[in-house]
């Protein structure tokens, strides 16, 4: 979708990246009727030394298709796969930006704007298809920082007209010629990305949710931001056994399940299918944590050496269950549920859809509070399995502060806020520690090492009394949504 003169527009599109080598093999596999149109692109985009336009969510670029310059200005950012987003172009006359009125910049940034630099350059070359109501772009190119640069290959699908189901079709028929995963940056970010330093394990990053926005419209946005997550962190355990991204990875994953048990009134039964995958591959990965963590605590060298033998091991497992079809396709089917699923048109759950997310979010954060609350009861005289339970339980409460904290903003709630969430993780932290010792002798098992002594038993006792102690502290944080 374009528009002209600095007029304000939506795209949507659903992005998907493949490797270089499958461009070809795409291209010639019969999916895109006709011959293409080929488009040779060059942009550059701008911002200031310390990247003001970024940090406040636009990107600012001026692109060269043959002769012709067009700036293009864009707010917000990708999901999972999924854009949408508003922008505002028009034509230039030469690399020097227009900010003008007719864009939102000076308005925001005054002075600021004298200090815009050109930041990195996009080198690409797209072929293009209309086909069924659907436009299909193939990007390859590449992103140059100063000495540095990276290789974009993508297939962006664009809605135009038609059932939007049929977008996702299309998504699936690419995904069975070729290895393909939603996309989760944009050229903008992959430049940012490769000017700031090596790519780094990405943690959750807190979700914006409007005023006034309906528990229906807060879920899509949450589950968005999870799926976001994953992949940014997926590339990096199969690259680079980052331990810190395989953990960031297993994060994802379970706050996306999170917000699925959470939502659960709005999203019925339909969920179940979809938790199920989520579940397997939490699982495919969590062997590789697990290893992760034992080592971390064991002191005994011998012991250490066989366990890090397994670690590589399993780390081969873990990535082959992030490239899998099966994981593959679920990303594709997590994209197309979240923003077109039967969920969205029930009329069963018509009423709370379309609640207002401050007053849905008020009755779960009771509800988890009041499961906490009553599981932690003499927490020191818990045995493994009901502790895990609370542990659990724990986990999904500040997932859904954390998923709902924009909602409660105000400088009394943000206080309360921090110092319920800050409660709540010393608590986990407790419990995770706990956890961990009781499942060491688990892990050894499996691995035939049954025999060799726990790396952890001693400071159980310490550590009970210290999850007591933080428990007792969380109990007496105010609600921060009251």
């Amino acid at each position: 979708m374009s528009s002209h003169g600095g007029i304000r527009m939506q795209e949507v599109e659903l992005k998907l990246e493949l490797a270089p080598d499958d461009a070809d093999a795409l291209a010639a596999a019969g999916l895109f009727a006709g011959d293409p149109q080929v488009i040779h692109q060059q942009a550059t985009y701008y911002d200031t030394p310390d990247h003001a336009l970024a940090k406040a969510g636009f990107s600012l670029r001026i692109r060269h298709d043959g002769t012709a310059r067009t700036q293009t200005i864009k707010a917000g950012g990708t999901t999972a796969g999924l854009f949408v987003r508003s922008e505002w172009e028009m034509p230039v006359s030469d690399d020097v930006p227009v900010l003008d009125d007719a864009t939102p910049l000076p308005a925001m940034f005054g002075d600021v704007l004298a200090k815009i630099i050109p930041l990195f350059t996009v080198e690409n070359q797209r072929q293009i298809w209309l086909q069924d109501g659907i436009e299909i772009a193939l990007d390859r190119g590449r992103v140059l920082a100063g000495d540095r640069e990276a290789t974009v290959c993508e297939v962006e699908l664009e809605h135009k007209e038609g059932d939007p189901a049929a977008l996702f079709a299309l998504a699936r028929r690419i995904a069975a010629s070729v290895p393909v995963a939603p996309g989760v940056l944009t050229k903008a970010e992959r430049g940012y990305r490769l000017i700031n330093a090596a790519p780094s394990p990405t943690k959750a990053q807190r979700v914006v949710l409007t005023p006034g926005i309906s528990a229906g419209e807060a879920f899509t946005v949450i589950a968005q931001a999870c799926l976001r997550q994953f992949g940014l962190n997926a590339p990096l355990v199969i690259d680079h056994q980052d331990g810190v991204a395989l953990h960031q990875a297993r994060v994802a994953l379970r706050r996306l399940r999170s917000a699925l048990t959470i939502f659960k009134p709005i999203l019925g039964d339909r969920r179940e299918p979809i938790s199920r995958h989520l579940r397997w591959l939490a699982g495919e990965l969590g062997k590789a944590r697990d290893l992760d963590v034992l080592i971390g605590r064991t002191t005994d060298d011998t012991l250490r050496d066989r366990l890090i033998t397994a670690r590589a091991e399993a780390y081969v497992v873990a990535s082959a269950a992030i490239l899998s079809q099966r994981t593959r396709s679920l990303m594709i089917d997590l994209v197309e549920w979240i923003a077109l699923g039967a969920w969205q048109g029930s009329t069963a759950e018509d009423d709370l859809r379309h609640m207002p997310a401050r007053e849905f979010a008020a009755g779960t954060l009771d509800r988890l509070r009041r499961k906490v609350k009553r599981g932690g009861r003499n927490l020191a005289d818990l045995a493994d399995e009901p502790r895990h339970d609370l542990r659990k339980s724990a986990k999904k409460l500040r997932y859904a502060a954390e998923f709902f904290a924009g909602l409660y903003d105000r400088k009394k709630e943000r206080r309360r806020r921090k110092r319920f969430i800050s409660a709540l993780a010393d608590l986990q932290d407790e419990l995770g520690a706990l956890n961990d010792i009781a499942a060491a002798p688990q892990v050894l098992r499996s691995l035939g090492l049954e025999s060799e002594a726990s790396p952890a038993s001693a400071e159980r006792k310490a550590l009970l009394q210290a999850a007591d102690e933080a428990f007792d502290g969380w109990i007496d944080t105010k609600r921060f949504w009251r």
